[in-house]
């Protein structure tokens, strides 16, 4: 911090750094982020009583501060700058209700005092930035504006506690000067832990000034170093303004500002020299209004590189009005006992007398975060870290999430998307959450639209998940609203004032840049999803031509599962998909014709890669099937001879022959003992073990059941076990990692099954179907008795109304 003209006295002095005159002028050099340099300026105002403050930011933003004091605008949230043309070039300053520079602000608004942002202007930031794209350079200070960093300057990353690169984080510089290897526990110290009240309220600044400017007569940067060299830029924009203000308010000036800056505010300057610097600057046209910030983005850890390691807990220290670690305490007890966790009234008060012991055997005047951490960890979490990271995440970084005013300045998009927000019932929100959607409900089915329209614009809001329902009309979403959406939501403005048709517009232009079918397909599939229906004409047209020109098979088989998903969601969203369940029926024709040609002569990574696109092609297939396709005919008769096809190839890949084989058996199209018979010509000794292990992997692996199949069939399993006792030793190394492969990716018990069974050797274990087998839980044929006892439940399930012969059986079932 900085200090004042008459430093402690706050009345009047003589022209200061800024030359020219006026009334005094304070200086108030602050760390971002920080609640100590909060309540430090706000003392320091009262006692300056200024006619105008000064804050370090953009001077386009001077408009949007009133609307600081709406009753709706809730910290953290951000100034956020993008240019006009390109809105994805964009710039944030955070502020916290700890910030200094929000306390400042706030404080000129309810005393009726004017405030001013003083910083470069964003449309030179924003120049900066292209020009630095153009000429591949990298800056400290330009980069850390444009990514929302802020200064940085007090908060960047530490580079060393015995580094005289001050610019990397004066604070570590400090902090060992003063013997500390801490520095944000040696700014806790000595300020964040100072009280209101506590001697001469300008006596931090001035001491802090004092350090800053033996820091710049250190510093390494000169001539040439282009971050360097910006900082005098902006420093002499901040000069030239403070002359102004000093001109025009007799009454004083108080100025908000990286503690790194105060020197050169201070320091004489050339008016002319001044201008100089700051006289033909590239420059563009931007746009500025505030957006909802996170305190998980204000984190280093949440990659906001000028932040803070713990918001939740600077939060509290600026909110708590005594006693901070107690009441820190008990709220992570509370917190603690939300989870399941026994967390007494004593454990509070054992945790906080070991804060205080910790304190005062580490020589510091209060407890801070890393004592009250240990206590927690000690007392509260019984020495354990699971707990304790769950206190870091949701108090020490935590979700809040800011709000701002319906009247603040934003793109027609973005209006549009807040209206249907509120409308849905969907609130942004910082904290990450599963959200089940029943598309059988008006409500739920808008809101599935809404989030696949923002995520076809780019602006990932939600993800989709897996759903703990197989039926299509559910759908899972995670969702967590991160600040840098909403420069997606900007971005994403140049396709539309509403969401539906920027989307529409935006699906239109994918469709013609789509590099691949499956890219095509994929994107048909989204437009389904979010009922684009004005897109989904040119998509389909675009797709059609694709499909035409396509001749890889593997490119055609990898498109066809998107196209039958898209018929199922068309279905329940009763979409006409008519057309493309045309397209689909084609596309399925051609991956037959071309199907057993393609597999021949592969490798075993193309083979792999093949046995996957016959999997999904069966699964499209048996979906397509009850699909209207006018002219197709019967689509499953003619993939199962293609799969019989593929079964009596030699030239087809062993995992390819043995999936074949295995998909014809599950269907009902191969007889039991046909599958045993194939695989005894298969695993016989004239067939090589590798190319033999692979089929077993297509016929037994892959998840596709395979190890229930080999409990339940003792012959294929017998099969097997024979194959593997005679393979060779010099063979037997080979084949063993593509089995083991193959056998790991059954559950842990039915490895476990399956290795009891082999350990008690074919002539000891019988037939596992049969009584006597010694397997639990395995008889000589079904209890139906037992089997009936649950129909009554599984109807419920169902929704379906129990059979009357069935009533009688409710209550066993439940």
């Amino acid at each position: 911090m900085a200090g004042t003209d008459r430093a402690g006295s706050g009345g009047s002095a003589g022209p200061g750094g800024t030359g020219g005159t006026g009334g005094r002028l304070s200086l108030l050099g602050v760390r971002h982020h920080g609640p100590g340099s909060a309540r430090a300026v706000r003392a320091a105002l009262e006692a300056a009583r200024p006619g105008v403050v000064l804050v370090e930011g953009p001077p386009e933003a001077d408009a949007l501060i009133p609307l600081a004091a709406d009753e709706d605008m809730r910290p953290p949230v951000a100034l956020l700058a993008h240019a006009v043309d390109e809105p994805g070039r964009s710039a944030f300053w955070p502020l916290a209700e700890f910030s200094p520079e929000w306390v400042a602000v706030r404080w000129a608004l309810e005393h009726g005092v004017p405030a001013r942002f003083i910083d470069l202007p964003a449309a030179h930031t924003l120049a900066w930035r292209v020009a630095d794209e153009e000429t591949g350079e990298t800056t400290g200070e330009a980069d850390e504006e444009v990514t929302g960093r802020g200064d940085g300057r007090e908060e960047g990353d530490v580079p060393g506690a015995a580094s005289l690169d001050v610019r990397g984080d004066p604070l570590a510089v400090l902090a060992a000067a003063a013997g500390h290897d801490d520095p944000e526990r040696w700014w806790e110290d000595v300020i964040e832990h100072r009280g209101p009240g506590e001697g001469d309220v300008f006596a931090p600044f001035t001491a802090l000034e004092e350090a800053m400017t033996a820091l710049r007569e250190t510093e390494e940067g000169g001539e040439g170093d282009t971050a360097h060299d910006r900082d005098l830029v902006r420093e002499a924009y901040m000069r030239l303004q403070v002359r102004a203000a000093r001109r025009e308010f007799a009454e004083g000036v108080a100025v908000v500002c990286g503690a790194w800056h105060v020197p050169a505010l201070r320091r004489r300057a050339a008016v002319a020299a001044d201008r100089a610097l700051v006289k033909g600057l590239p420059r563009t046209k931007v746009d500025m209004t505030w957006v909802p910030w996170t305190h998980r983005r204000l984190s280093r850890a949440g990659g906001y590189g000028a932040g803070i390691e713990s918001p939740g807990w600077y939060g509290h220290l600026f909110a708590a009005v005594d006693r901070p670690v107690e009441r820190w305490l008990t709220r992570v007890a509370g917190l603690l006992r939300e989870e399941g966790r026994t967390v007494s009234p004593a454990h509070v008060i054992e945790a906080a007398r070991l804060a205080g012991a910790l304190a005062a055997i580490r020589g510091r005047p209060l407890p801070g975060l890393s004592e009250t951490t240990d206590a927690v960890r000690a007392v509260l979490c019984d020495g354990s870290d699971v707990p304790l990271a769950l206190v870091h995440d949701r108090m020490v970084v935590g979700d809040v999430l800011g709000e701002v005013p319906a009247g603040a300045p934003a793109v027609p998009l973005q209006r549009d998307l807040t209206r249907t927000q509120r409308r849905l019932r969907l609130k942004p929100e910082a904290a990450e959450r599963e959200l089940e959607l029943d598309l059988r409900k008006e409500t739920d089915t808008g809101r599935s639209r809404l989030l696949h329209r923002l995520r076809l614009l780019g602006v990932g809001w939600g993800e989709p998940t897996a759903s703990r329902s197989t039926g299509t009309f559910r759908e899972t979403w995670r969702l967590r609203w991160e600040p840098e959406l909403s420069v997606r939501v900007a971005e994403a403005g140049v396709w539309g004032t509403t969401v539906l048709a920027a989307a529409t517009a935006r699906a239109e232009a994918d469709a013609v840049t789509a590099r691949g079918l499956a890219e095509v397909t994929a994107l048909a599939e989204r437009c389904l999803l979010a009922e684009l229906p004005e897109a989904l004409t040119p998509v389909m047209r675009i797709l059609a031509d694709r499909a035409a020109l396509d001749t890889d098979v593997g490119n055609l088989a990898e498109a066809l599962p998107a196209l039958v998903r898209s018929l199922r969601y068309g279905d329940v969203r009763g979409t006409d998909t008519g057309a493309l369940a045309e397209v689909a029926a084609g596309l399925a024709e051609r991956v037959f014709v071309g199907l057993p040609a393609a597999c021949a002569a592969l490798d075993a990574d193309a083979a792999e890669e093949m046995r996957r696109h016959v999997d999904s092609v069966h699964t499209a297939v048996g979906l397509l099937g009850d699909a209207p396709a006018p002219g197709h005919g019967d689509l499953r008769s003619r993939w199962r001879a293609v799969l019989r096809t593929l079964s009596a190839r030699d030239a087809v890949p062993g995992i390819v022959r043995g999936r074949a084989v295995r998909l014809l058996l599950d269907d009902g199209e191969l007889a039991p003992d046909e599958a045993a018979r194939i695989m005894g010509l298969v695993l016989s000794p004239g067939t090589a073990p590798a190319d033999a292990a692979a089929w077993i992997e297509g016929f037994v692996g892959g998840g596709s059941g395979g190890g229930m199949l080999l409990l339940h069939d003792e012959r294929l399993l017998t099969l097997i076990d024979a194959w593997l006792t005679g393979v060779p030793a010099d063979a037997f190394t080979d084949v063993l990692p593509l089995l083991r492969r193959t056998f790991s990716a059954y559950e842990p018990g039915v490895r476990r099954s399956v290795g009891e069974l082999v350990r008690r050797g074919p002539e000891a274990r019988g037939s596992v179907t049969t009584a006597g087998s010694g397997i639990p839980g395995f008889a000589a044929g079904l209890d139906t008795a037992r089997a009936d006892a649950v129909l009554p439940v599984i109807r419920l399930l169902l929704g379906r109304d129990p059979a009357p012969d069935d009533n009688d059986l409710v209550g066993v079932g439940t």
